[in-house]
């Protein structure tokens, strides 16, 4: 027999697993043949550009490329420099002050162990994407919330945290444009967060995932883009979305040398680098034709419109998203909470989309969809939501 096993009280940090539970659903629905729509999960369902997989494909012929990489390719560093001169129009970013992680979900979930001490403040988004928490947990952190309300448009007010805080935070996250709540920020609001970090020694941590999504003819922009930011900011910047290379994993984290140095010094211990014909496709990526990247922009402001238009002339009072590929939605009255209204849609609805309860404490009350869907899935999608006699006009 086996002898039972006293498990890490990490592990206590976390959760429990929703995406577990909505997964049995699905499968269990998919068994009977139910028609399903998926707007759960962030993958694009856009092709990559031919060139990025073409570059990949080349280097993979290479036998020397499939040994240990142990290091950042220079001309990738170089490329991710130039891509931020022409892309953002920020002319100092340097090697020094780049490096790659496995997708920034593995760069945000080890931050915290190259930068925090037991019990250091962190400051996080609330609703945000999950491993901004735990990132923080693993590395000893407490989380102290900033709250994204609908009052204040799902954009940080940093006014509303207590200056004794403020002054024992380590680092801030912030994610605009936001997951899950389709937020985005004004040169306003990033000047704001900017002043606050430098005034209070705080790194400012930048989740700079969907720039390159951003609607009604807004446009993204890097913190770097911010005067006193270069003083006291790192920015997480993927490739996964704007390039729909999600499975690929490739992010950057870009800023301070000396936080690029501590997260480099980290990740040697627990890794040997990125796949050399990955980092021979981000290259392609970043040094690339940029067109197809703005029509997918456009394609997924047509679905944000079918979605959103879609559920409130039906209504749902669904308010548009700004940016992202998301849409926060406010839970319809008369359910319990964020999960039980999920499992409800998906076995009347056959919709899929996940519950704003896995996004943090204030999450509860809304669901989050992905624009995952062509504009004529998602019309059929609202049109069985419609159908189910959920929403109660």
């Amino acid at each position: 027999m086996a002898f039972s096993m006293d498990f890490s009280k990490r592990l206590e940090l976390f959760g429990p697993e929703i995406f577990a539970a909505l997964n049995d659903k699905k499968v269990a629905l998919e068994a009977t043949g139910k028609k399903l729509y998926n707007l759960s999960v962030g993958t694009p369902d856009f092709e990559p550009m031919p060139h990025i997989k073409q570059a990949l494909i080349e280097a993979a012929s290479d036998s020397e490329n499939w040994k240990y990489s142990l290091r950042d390719l220079p001309e990738m560093l170089q490329a991710v420099c130039d891509y931020y001169r022409s892309r953002f129009g920020v002319e100092d970013i340097t090697p020094d002050r780049v490096m790659s992680f496995s997708g920034s979900q593995d760069g945000i979930g080890h931050l915290g162990m190259a930068l925090l001490n037991d019990g250091d403040t962190v400051l996080l988004p609330d609703p945000c994407y999950p491993v901004f928490i735990t990132g923080s947990r693993l590395g000893g952190g407490v989380p102290y919330y900033y709250h994204l309300t609908r009052e204040h448009n799902f954009l940080p007010n940093v006014r509303e945290i207590p200056e004794e805080v403020a002054r024992r935070a380590k680092y801030m996250i912030v994610s605009l444009p936001a997951n899950p709540v389709g937020s985005v920020g004004t040169p306003e609001i990033y000047r704001e967060i900017v002043d606050f970090c430098n005034r209070y020694e705080i790194l400012l941590v930048h989740d700079n995932a969907y720039s390159d999504i951003i609607f009604d003819g807004a446009e993204g922009h890097s913190i770097f883009n911010v005067p006193g930011a270069r003083d006291c900011a790192v920015e997480f910047f993927s490739l996964s979305k704007s390039f729909n290379v999600t499975g690929a994993r490739i992010s950057f984290l870009v800023g301070r040398p000396d936080v690029v140095a501590a997260c480099k010094k980290l990740r040697t211990q627990i890794d040997f680098g990125m796949f050399i014909p990955v980092q021979k496709a981000a290259i392609a990526a970043l040094t690339g034709p940029r067109e197809a990247v703005r029509a997918q922009c456009a394609e997924y402001q047509r679905r944000r419109d079918a979605l959103c238009g879609g559920l409130r002339a039906i209504g749902w009072n669904v308010p548009d998203s700004h940016g992202s590929m998301f849409v926060w939605a406010p839970v319809p009255q008369g359910y319990a909470n964020s999960m039980d209204f999920c499992l409800a849609l998906i076995e009347k609805a056959g919709v899929i989309c996940t519950p704003g309860s896995s996004f943090g404490p204030s999450g509860e009350g809304y669901v989050r969809f992905a624009l995952t869907l062509p504009v004529e899935k998602i019309r059929e999608a609202v049109a069985a939501v419609q159908a189910s006699g959920l929403i109660r006009q």
